[in-house]
C-alpha cells in the first residue's frame, strides 16, 4: 500500500498545475491535444447518455463525421468513466484521469515485478516507478493521456510469459484473449509495441533455452490461439470499422510520421519535465517527442548494471536483446545528433511508406519499449544487490542464473555505492508539475444554452474560427463543455482526404480557408461575390443554422469578413451571431 500511495502521490504532482485552476487551464505544450481529450470524454458522456454507437459522431466535422476507431478515441476509458464525466466534467475528469493513470501503469508494473521478476520489493517499487513515470511517459502526459494509460500491458506480458504453463493453456490464453481486446480501445500503438517487444523477448528466450522453449511449444501455441480467438471474437467488428467504416482512411497522406527518428543525443539528456531539465535543450533535439531523455547518470548505470549482470541472469539478457533492438529500430530513416540530420541511413530508410500496420507508425516512439527495458533493469539491479529481499508468498526458487546477493563486510560498500549509483541517476528524473496555460472559457451565450432556439434538431453551429488542428482551439471547447449538444463543422481529428488517405481536420472548404488566411495575415482581404455565393454553398453543406463569433484575439478583423460575406450580424448576448436558417 506504500508503493500504490508513492504512486498517487507522483501522480498528483504532475498534474498540479492543471488543478490550480483546473476549469481553465490546458497543457502549454500540446494545448489542442489535451482539448482533443477533454472532447473525447464528453464523447464518451454523451454516446452513453443517447445510447449512440461510440464508434462513430457526427457532433464533429459535420455533415461528414468523424470514425473514432480510425482516431485516439480511448473508448476503453470514456464510456466505463462517462458517469463521472457527466457527474464532474471533462476538465476535471481529464486531471484526474491522468494522474490516476500514470499511478495505475506504475501500479501493475510494481505488482509485475513483485510477483514474478524480483523479490525486493524496493527493487520492484523503484522498477515500476521507473515503468509509470519514465521521463518519455511524463512527456506523453502533456496533451496525450493514451500514451500513459499503460496500466493493462504488465499484465498482457505477464500472461504472454505464462502462455507455456502446463496445463493452463485456456485459462492463460482467455486471459490474454481479454487483457488485449480491452487494449485495443486503449491505446492500438502501445499494443503494437508490447507485442514487438514479447516477440523479441520470446525469441530471445527460445535462443537461450531452446529444450526448455521446445518441451512448452505445443502448449505456448495452443494458448495463443484461444488468446487470438478470444480477441477477434470481441474486437471484429470494431477492427472492421476501424478500417472499412464511414469516414475511414489508408495511412496518413505521405507517410509523414516516417521521418521522426529519436536523436542518439536524446538518450543521455534531461527531459523538460524533470527537475534537471529546462526547455532550451527541446528546442534542438526533443520539439517533436521525447520518449527517451533518460540523462546520461542513468544511461552510465544502465550499462554498468547490464555489463555485471548480463553473464549470470537471463532476465538481464533478454533486457540486453531489448535495449539493443529497440534502440537502433527507433534511429528512423536518418541518423540524427544533437539535432543534426547525419547522410547515415537508419533502418527506417529501408522500410516503404506505405507497409501495412507501420505505416502509421512513428520510429522514435520504438524507444519507449528501451524505456520499459531500463525499468526492468533498474528492478533486477536493485534486487540483485539486496540479496532478493523479503520473497513474495508462495516464494519462488530462486533461479539457477540469478547472481547471489553479495555478502560479507568487504563488500557491504559495493552494496552501498550501487543503491546510491541507482538513487542518483533516478533522482534528476523526478518528475516536476507539467506546464499548463491559461484558456478562456467559452462565451456565456453557449454555456448558458441562449443557442438553442437558434440551432433546431439536424442542423449546425458554426463557430468562427472553425475547429482545426492549427486553429480554432477555443471554438472546440464550446462542444466539449456544452456535452457537445450541438454539431459542429471541422473539427480536431484523422480523416480521409479524396484519396482516402489519412489527413488531420476536414478538408478545408473556401470559406474556412478564407478565415484561416485572414486570421494568419490578421487583415480582411478583398472580398468578392465568388466568396460570398462559396460561403452560402458551405453553409448549405454544413447545414448551418447560425454562425457564431465569440471574444477571440482576431474578433475584429474576423468579424469584419464574416459581415463582408454574410452581412451585417446581431449581438446576442456576449457575441456576433449571423442566423443563416434562411440560407439552407
Amino acid at each position: 500500500m506504500l508503493a500504490i500511495a508513492a504512486y498517487a502521490l507522483l501522480g498528483v504532482l504532475v498534474c498540479l498545475n492543471y488543478w490550480g485552476d483546473v476549469q481553465h487551464r490546458v497543457s502549454s505544450h500540446l494545448p489542442t491535444d489535451h482539448s482533443w481529450f477533454e472532447w473525447l470524454f464528453e464523447h464518451g458522456a454523451y454516446s452513453v447518455r443517447h445510447l449512440e454507437n461510440p464508434l462513430f459522431t457526427s457532433r464533429q466535422n459535420a455533415p461528414d463525421g468523424v470514425n473514432m476507431m480510425a482516431n485516439t478515441s480511448l473508448l476503453g476509458v470514456t464510456l466505463p468513466l462517462a458517469p463521472l464525466t457527466m457527474l464532474l466534467g471533462p476538465q476535471v475528469m481529464y486531471a484526474l484521469y491522468l494522474g490516476a493513470a500514470l499511478s495505475a501503469t506504475a501500479a501493475t508494473s510494481y505488482w509485475m515485478l513483485s510477483r514474478h521478476l524480483v523479490r525486493s520489493r524496493a527493487a520492484a517499487f523503484v522498477g515500476g516507478a521507473f515503468l509509470g513515470f519514465a521521463p518519455g511517459i511524463v512527456h506523453h502526459a502533456n496533451g496525450q493521456p493514451n500514451f500513459v494509460s499503460n496500466f493493462l500491458l504488465p499484465l498482457i506480458v505477464v500472461r504472454v510469459l505464462r502462455l507455456g504453463e502446463p496445463g493452463r493453456w485456456r485459462r492463460n490464453g482467455v486471459a490474454l484473449g481479454l487483457l488485449v481486446a480491452y487494449q485495443i480501445f486503449i491505446n492500438e500503438e502501445m499494443l503494437l509495441l508490447t507485442a514487438l517487444a514479447c516477440l523479441v523477448v520470446v525469441a530471445a528466450y527460445v535462443a537461450q533455452r531452446p529444450r526448455a522453449a521446445w518441451e512448452r511449444a505445443g502448449t505456448f501455441l495452443a494458448a495463443i490461439g484461444v488468446g487470438g480467438a478470444v480477441t477477434l471474437l470481441l474486437t471484429a467488428y470494431p477492427i472492421w470499422f476501424q478500417f472499412n467504416g464511414p469516414q475511414s482512411y489508408r495511412g496518413l497522406q505521405g507517410g509523414v510520421f516516417h521521418s521522426w527518428g529519436e536523436d542518439l543525443m536524446a538518450f543521455v539528456t534531461f527531459a523538460r519535465d524533470t527537475v534537471a531539465g529546462n526547455e532550451a535543450v527541446e528546442q534542438t533535439i526533443g520539439l517533436t517527442e521525447q520518449n527517451t531523455w533518460f540523462g546520461w547518470p542513468l544511461v552510465l548505470v544502465a550499462l554498468i548494471a547490464l555489463v555485471l549482470l548480463v553473464r549470470r541472469s537471463l532476465p538481464a539478457r533478454i533486457v540486453a536483446v531489448l535495449v539493443v533492438v529497440f534502440t537502433i529500430a527507433a534511429i528512423g530513416p536518418k541518423v540524427r545528433f544533437d539535432g543534426v540530420e547525419t547522410t547515415v541511413n537508419g533502418p527506417w530508410a529501408y522500410v516503404p511508406d506505405d507497409l501495412p500496420l507501420v505505416e502509421m507508425m512513428m520510429p522514435t516512439r520504438l524507444s519507449l519499449v528501451v524505456a520499459g527495458a531500463v525499468g526492468v533493469l533498474l528492478a533486477l539491479a536493485w534486487n540483485a544487490l539486496a540479496g532478493g529481499g523479503r520473497p513474495p508468498v508462495p516464494a519462488p526458487r530462486r533461479p539457477a542464473d540469478e547472481p547471489a546477493p553479495a555478502t560479507g563486510g568487504r563488500r557491504g560498500w559495493l552494496r552501498g555505492l550501487g543503491y546510491a549509483a541507482i538513487v542518483a541517476a533516478l533522482l534528476p528524473l523526478l518528475p516536476r508539475p507539467l506546464p499548463a496555460q491559461q484558456i478562456d472559457p467559452p462565451p456565456h451565450f453557449i454555456t448558458a444554452g441562449t443557442w438553442r432556439p437558434y440551432v433546431p434538431a439536424g442542423r449546425t453551429l458554426v463557430p468562427v474560427p472553425i475547429p482545426s488542428n492549427v486553429h480554432g482551439l477555443p471554438t472546440l471547447r464550446w462542444s466539449a463543455l456544452t456535452r457537445q449538444e450541438f454539431p459542429i463543422p471541422g473539427g480536431y481529428f484523422i480523416g480521409p482526404n479524396e484519396n482516402g488517405e489519412g489527413v488531420f481536420g476536414a478538408p478545408n472548404r473556401p470559406t474556412s480557408t478564407l478565415i484561416y488566411a485572414t486570421m494568419d495575415a490578421d487583415r480582411v482581404p478583398e472580398v468578392t461575390d465568388e466568396n460570398r455565393r462559396q460561403a452560402v454553398e458551405d453553409l448549405r453543406f454544413w447545414k448551418a443554422s447560425v454562425v457564431v463569433l465569440g471574444a477571440h484575439p482576431r474578433e475584429a478583423v474576423l468579424r469584419e469578413l464574416m459581415t463582408q460575406l454574410l452581412g451585417p450580424p446581431q449581438r446576442v448576448d456576449d457575441v456576433w451571431l449571423w442566423d443563416v436558417r434562411d440560407r439552407g
